[in-house]
């Protein structure tokens, strides 16, 4: 039925397939930053402390009956530490960017870097708000475009962190002019457990505002887990907890996945200087502002190959071809429990020196 589109991706060196790979290989490729997913102490105690409650699944929407003590812990823990409101859980990054773009209704406007991540920019398709895209990290552009920002209701500036298939930090300037105009969006995926004082991102390294600010992250990159959560003024909370469909339409998050992430946080917290250090050595080393290393390639062809050549050699990268960036990349993430001799060797590999 789908043959000939496939042989097409196929010529063209862009099909996609899911692979197992052997559990021994040097991961360079997973967003797992700080190596908490493998971490069996924590998925220990997320286990045992899931067998002190009746249920260990969410069985429900949140808004039926699926909401759970578990799910409750980790959201405290999460507000307390990001010095926000309140938070919500959600099944995955992906839905909790569709629901941020619930909070547009007609006579609002979404300013929006043109790098943000695939699922927000489908969200944007979905909302009453009108859209603006500026150039990526171009503060002169988002000045530029949101010149008459006055005229609407309410203004979202929707930018990440750390950009997941660029590697590079929002700028500063951006962030503050968001929250002159109105608020900030800010997807902080990447930037959670890599970035900041506390290792709580872009919001805890900028010290912006909780009132000016609405923030997500993610349990299945350095934390360690799976899932979505935001953090807001408690008014913004209910207001999705109301409104937004992915949030009211779609089964809870996994208690236990939300134990998972409960414990990690405890780990970042009580390994802080250690994790630190680690992050520090390796941006320092690989000149970087992110544990992203981005090196751009030839061709898929040729990216192919050369992930190809470095899984012979055991170690495993991210080899991401269009459409999901423009031209293709190498992405290697300097892992914080990965040796830094292996990850200065598959850089010089990659023709990054």
């Amino acid at each position: 039925m789908y043959e000939k589109e496939l042989n097409i991706l196929k010529k063209k060196n862009r099909l996609r397939k899911r692979n197992l790979y052997p559990d021994n290989i040097t991961d360079l490729a997973s967003n797992d930053y700080l190596g908490l997913a493998e971490n069996k102490k924590i998925l220990d105690k997320a286990c045992s402390k899931a067998k002190e409650f009746k249920s260990h699944s969410a069985k429900a929407s949140m808004l039926v009956n699926g909401y759970h003590r578990a799910h409750r812990l980790l959201e405290d823990k999460l507000k307390n530490l990001n010095n926000f409101e309140e938070a919500l859980i959600l099944g995955s990054g992906f839905l909790a960017n569709m629901a941020l773009f619930e909070l547009g209704r007609k006579g609002d406007i979404f300013y929006v870097d043109e790098e943000y991540h695939a699922s927000g920019i489908i969200g944007s398709k979905l909302t009453g708000a009108e859209v603006k895209f500026f150039k990526h990290n171009d503060f002169e552009n988002l000045k530029k475009i949101s010149v008459d920002y006055k005229k609407y209701n309410r203004v979202f500036t929707v930018v990440e962190g750390i950009y997941s298939m660029m590697g590079d930090k929002v700028k500063k300037e951006i962030t503050d002019y968001a929250q002159e105009i109105g608020h900030l969006i800010i997807d902080e995926a990447h930037s959670v457990g890599v970035i900041g004082n506390n290792l709580m991102g872009i919001t805890d390294e900028y010290n912006l505002n909780p009132n000016k600010t609405i923030k997500m992250g993610t349990l299945g990159k350095a934390l360690g887990s799976y899932g979505a959560y935001i953090l807001a003024k408690k008014e913004v909370i209910e207001f999705l907890l109301n409104k937004a469909r992915s949030v009211i339409y779609t089964t809870a998050l996994s208690p236990v996945d939300s134990l998972i992430a409960y414990y990690g946080l405890e780990e970042i917290e009580n390994n802080l200087n250690l994790f630190k250090e680690k992050i520090k050595k390796r941006k320092e080393l690989f000149n970087t502002d992110s544990l992203i290393k981005i090196i751009p390639a030839k061709d898929n062809e040729t990216l192919l190959q050369k992930q190809k050549e470095l899984l012979e050699k055991n170690i495993l990268i991210g080899a991401i071809r269009p459409p999901t960036v423009k031209n293709p990349i190498y992405r290697v993430i300097l892992r914080a429990n990965v040796n830094l001799d292996i990850i200065s060797k598959t850089l010089n590999f990659l023709g990054d020196k």
